[in-house]
Order: C-alpha cells, then structure tokens, then sequence
C-alpha cells in the first residue's frame, strides 16, 4: 500500500525537487552576476571609465582591498577612488559600482554611526576625505549611521589644529604646517557638509584655507605652489625667509586643483568668494599649462622637464586633465583648457597605459607615496621626488583617470 503511494506521489516529488534546485541553481547564478559580475573579460568597446573600474573590481573584488590592503581602513585612496565610482554611477548606473562603494561604507561604518580604524585624536586631515560617500548613502538610504559619521568628520574640523592665519594643520604630528594634499582632503567635504546641512554658513572658512595656502606657498615667478608651507619656518625642509618646501610636486598641485574643482560644486555664483576661488584655479591653471610636455604629461617635477632623473608621471597628469577638464566644463576655465586636458588623457592611455589580454588596464608611472619630514626624513630634495617608489595603478593616480575620462566622455 506505502510503495504504491510512494510510487505514485513519485513524479509530483521529483517535480518539486527539480523545481527547488533549478531554482536554487538559477539563483546561485544570478548572485553571481550580481556580486562578482564575471569580469573575466573587459570589453575593449567600454570608455575608459569603466575600463579602469571594472579592472579595479576584478582585482580588487572588495572595495577595501583598493592599494593592496588586507584589511579594511577608513582611507583617503579608498575615498578618492570611490568617488570616481560615484561620478560613474551617475553617468552609468551599474548597480556593481554602487554596490562595490556601499560596501566599503558598510564595512567600516558601524550601526552606532562609529568609524572603524578612524582617531580623530590625530587630527590627521587626510582621514576626512572619505566622507565624502557618505552623502550620497545617507539621502538615498536615511540610514542614521551615516549621519552619525560624518557628524564626527565635522568634529574633527571644528577642533582640528590651525596656524595662526586659520589654516588646517595637515596633520597633528606636523605643526604649523599646510600642504597641497590638505586642501582635498579636506575642504570639498567641508564645503559639502556646509551647504548641505549648514546653509552654507562655513563657506568663508572653506575659502580661508585656499586664502592662506595661495598667499603663502605661491611662487610669483613661476605662479606654481610649493608642496608645504611651514608657519613657524623652524622644519629643515622649509625655506628660512618663507617656510616653503623646495620644490613643486605635481601630484601636490594636482590635489590642489581638484580641490578648487570641487569645492566650487558648492559655492553659489553670488558667494563673494566664489570669483576669488575661479581666480585661483585659473591663475594655477595657466601657469601649469607653461609645463605640460608635448607628450601631453607633466613630470614628478613639475619644472625640471627633461631633468636626468625627472619623469612623465601619471597620478598628477591625471589630476590636471580632470580638474582643466571639469574646470572648462563648469565654465571657470577658458574652453582651451578642454583641449589641454584631451591631450593629456591621449598621452596617458597612449605613453603609460597597458592593456592585458582580458581588457584590464593599468597605468603606469605613478608615484606611490611623497611627503615631507616625518620618519625617515623627507628633505623635499629634487631627488627625493624622483626616487620615491612607483606604483602601477596607484590609486591616486586611477580615481582621478576615472574622473578625467567622465569629464572628457571618453
């Protein structure tokens, strides 16, 4: 009687068992294609853009793992690259791109809004920077936590140390101290967090810290920025009778320029510093252009071209193609500067980039890391610059190629 039962309940069962695993299988697919979307070849017909992110994701299948990390760390690069991704997502919303920037908000971003590995008792401005992702994740979800954190960023600002002029220390450990890399680090979040929740009412605090970098490490021949500016005049690297570092780095101008693109999204045109900020950008502008190489490129040293030493470097020829490209599009910047730009993106993916055999590129020529002081010493020395580390698809140099090919639609 049960086997005769069992025999006949037998194709009902077998078609709820192929059912449930042809489901299961089918599912199992779909989360595939979702979460590690088969990056196995990158199309050669895709811009730039997305070239570089996907290969990011393919190499980097965890946003966290972005310059080689093992563990997840609230970072500037992690920032700077991820907003490359946010630009994107707006240009081609992928829902990978903005799963790949939720998840590294989410894996660092605890339920009571704390930011994992992040002390604000260091007072170190480069922390603040990766804030920026969280505006977008906080409107769009209105999950407090996001709120919470970039609370904490704002604390950070409001108590961070400043030279007596009212600048930003770069960081707690160099006293007296602004470098180019501070000012985007630091100010499109400030001006961000200032229009959006404070009606703007810190805007002229934005202002002041491009006020006092511009008034104090300009050099009136050239029209190009030193590196770092020393208030107190007493580090080794800094000049006696200015306090400016030695050299001018072109990465360090580049930070500087993206940092007026940006932080100009959020000053209204009838701002009274809004015109000061457009002038700013294109008296650098214009004094950079003087030093672009006929490549398209500009070197690690941004006027000893064709020193012995001396090289086309990719993360600061990125930063000026994007910021010259944004800066014509926006209308602060002369439309000549599109042009500059383009012929900077063609020396980048022409000169220094590579393309594998299953479509992910990478840019070559970037320099890792520079600074100044510190442990070991960094003395600011022409051949400090040209002997610190390279690194192929350094992230300072792949957030803002993402960023000039969005700009230049290529």
């Amino acid at each position: 009687m049960l086997k005769n039962t069992l025999n006949a309940l037998k194709p009902g069962i077998l078609f709820v068992l192929f059912t449930f695993f042809s489901c299961k299988t089918a599912s199992s697919v779909q989360v595939k294609t979702a979460n590690s979307q088969d990056l196995t070849v990158i199309s050669k017909d895709l811009k730039w853009s997305d070239k570089m992110a996907l290969t990011l994701m393919k190499r980097h299948p965890e946003a966290y793992m972005i310059d080689d990390s093992k563990a997840p760390k609230w970072d500037y690069v992690h920032g700077l690259v991820l907003h490359g991704f946010e630009e994107l997502y707006k240009r081609n919303p992928d829902p990978r791109y903005a799963s790949y920037i939720k998840g590294y908000a989410d894996i660092l971003v605890e339920s009571d809004g704390t930011i994992k590995t992040y002390e604000i008792e260091k007072y170190n401005i480069d922390m603040i920077v990766a804030g920026r992702l969280l505006f977008n994740l906080y409107d769009t979800t209105k999950d407090n936590r996001y709120l919470i954190a970039m609370q904490t960023l704002k604390k950070q600002l409001e108590n961070h140390p400043r030279t007596q002029s009212g600048g930003f220390w770069h960081k707690k450990i160099y006293p007296n101290q602004m470098w180019l890399d501070g000012l985007y680090m630091g100010e499109p979040f400030y001006a961000e967090y200032t229009a959006t929740f404070e009606n703007g009412k810190n805007l002229d605090d934005v202002a002041k810290q491009f006020e006092q970098i511009q008034l104090h490490a300009t050099d009136p021949k050239t029209g190009l920025l030193y590196h770092g500016w020393d208030e107190s005049k007493q580090m080794p690297w800094a000049d006696k009778e200015t306090g400016n570092s030695p050299n001018y780095w072109s990465r360090a101008l580049g930070w500087y320029v993206m940092a007026l693109v940006d932080a100009l999204d959020y000053f209204p045109k009838d701002h009274p510093k809004q015109k000061e900020l457009v002038g700013y950008l294109n008296n650098v502008s214009e004094s950079l252009a003087k030093y672009q190489d006929k490549s398209g490129l500009w070197y690690q040293v941004t006027d000893k071209m064709g020193k012995e030493g001396n090289y086309l470097e990719a993360s600061g020829s990125s930063m000026f193609a994007y910021a010259f490209a944004k800066g014509a599009n926006k209308g602060y910047l002369p439309s000549k500067f599109k042009k500059l730009a383009n012929k900077a993106f063609d020396g980048l993916t022409t000169q220094l980039m590579k393309v594998d055999a299953d479509g992910s590129i990478t840019l070559t020529q970037a320099c890792q890391v520079a600074g100044l002081g510190g442990t070991p010493y960094r003395d600011g020395s022409y051949e400090y610059y040209v002997n610190e580390k390279k690194k192929d698809n350094d992230p300072k140099a792949t957030g803002p190629f993402i960023l000039a090919a969005l700009e230049l639609n290529r």
